[in-house]
């Protein structure tokens, strides 16, 4: 006899209902393992009882041997279900569920201006950069990070990197008033970089590129960098750090983008919790389309 039918029934599935839902796996104490949603719950459940031991299926085999009961909530639709388990995801923190469970680490790229000197931050906290034209929220870190950081060595060849930026700005905040000085304290883990006498024309460029509507300036810098004899110097390392910007812009900051014109959102900088809701919206009003 299958694991499944032993767990929960020979005849647990004719019990489920073929429509959209959600369900959820819970231990033997009643707490929360995984939320999941489907577009019929009986399909996917039966997946669940179907599962061996292959690699793809490791996950579905080991949550049946975990859980002591699972329960289902019936949706009204495809849509109404995937928004339904982001919410349930993003609230119950399910220990089983990672992707989309912290929508509070999603990273946000900023940008200030002041006179000749240009600014920029990678952050997971938004109000602590008040002052700052942020642009996000993204949902990679790994992928906005590795681009912030190639953005900082790059602009090196181009710019006059100013020292100590973070502790300038915090600084600043803290003697500003109490509320600045929270924010201080919740920028603990940003990062700032600071340039001087960057081409003018470079912060409304990384402005679009951010929010992903152009990535002229990303090629402008590249071409700016075949005139440095140092960056030449170093031609394999600049074509890294080229390639993790570009990436950055195809699948976050394009993305973002293509999802608020989609969905005809209309909120900038998207908040963390709706990142992810925002892109379910998107991707349904396409599948509508076609």
């Amino acid at each position: 006899m299958r694991l499944f039918d032993q767990k929960f029934g020979a005849d647990f599935l004719a019990g489920v209902p073929a429509a959209p839902g959600v369900y959820r796996f819970l231990d033997a104490a009643g707490a929360l393992l995984y939320v999941g949603k489907a577009g019929s719950l009986r399909r996917r459940l039966a997946q669940y009882r179907t599962a061996g031991r292959k690699k793809k299926e490791r996950k579905r085999r080991a949550l049946v041997k975990a859980a002591a009961t699972i329960t289902w909530e019936v949706c009204e639709s495809d849509l109404a279900a995937s928004l339904t388990e982001i919410r349930l995801i993003q609230t119950l923190r399910p220990r089983r569920n990672v992707a989309g469970a912290f929508p509070f680490l999603y990273p946000f790229l900023g940008m200030r201006v002041d006179g000749r000197e240009t600014f920029f931050c990678l952050t997971t906290r938004p109000e602590a950069f008040p002052s700052f034209e942020l642009h996000g929220a993204y949902r990679s870190r790994d992928a906005t990070g590795e681009a912030f950081h190639a953005l900082a060595r790059l602009l090196r060849f181009v710019g006059h990197p100013i020292p100590r930026a973070r502790d300038r700005i915090i600084g600043a905040a803290a003697r500003s008033s109490a509320a600045a000085r929270y924010s201080s304290a919740a920028a603990r883990y940003s990062m700032v970089i600071g340039f001087r006498r960057l081409p003018v024309d470079a912060p409304p460029g990384w402005s679009k590129l951010f929010r992903g509507v152009s990535r002229e300036a990303l090629e402008a810098l590249a071409l700016e960098l075949l005139e440095h004899p140092g960056a030449m110097a170093r031609r394999a390392e600049i074509q890294e750090d080229l390639e993790s910007i570009a990436l950055f812009f195809e699948s976050e900051a394009h993305a973002l983008a293509r999802a608020r014109a989609t969905t005809g959102y209309a909120g900038y900088p998207v908040p963390q919790r709706e990142r992810d809701l925002l892109f379910v919206q998107s991707r349904e009003a396409l599948r509508a389309a076609t």
